[in-house]
């Protein structure tokens, strides 16, 4: 006999797996048919694919790694805030760099 205890913890259910890799499906389909029609402007396209990342980020964090905001698991939610601050800096950071060397290299 142990003395461990078994804290419960939400794990999903199987429909929520289904919910959530359907959402992934589909949040995967959406830029890679607007991308491969070319119905769109590149700036549209661009919006479409940004938005479908980020919606597919949550989709994920919440269904299969069932990150939420409950007081017990105050720290998934703070590792969360975390990652999204460091996202934010490295993907603004790598745009703005790669902006400005586009546009310091345009010879003409």
């Amino acid at each position: 006999m142990s003395g461990h205890s078994h804290q419960e913890h939400s794990h999903g259910s199987v429909k929520s797996y289904i919910v959530g890799l359907i959402l992934s499906i589909v949040l995967t389909i959406i830029p890679f048919g607007v991308v491969m029609t070319g119905s769109f402007g590149t700036g549209a396209m661009l919006l479409i694919i940004v938005i479908t990342a980020v919606a597919q980020v949550l989709v994920q964090l919440v269904m299969f790694m069932h990150m939420n905001t409950k007081a017990d698991e105050g720290w998934n939610f703070m590792s969360f805030v975390f990652t999204v601050a460091i996202l934010v800096l490295v993907i603004g950071g790598s745009l703005w760099i790669m902006y400005h060397l586009h546009h310091n290299m345009m010879i003409g």
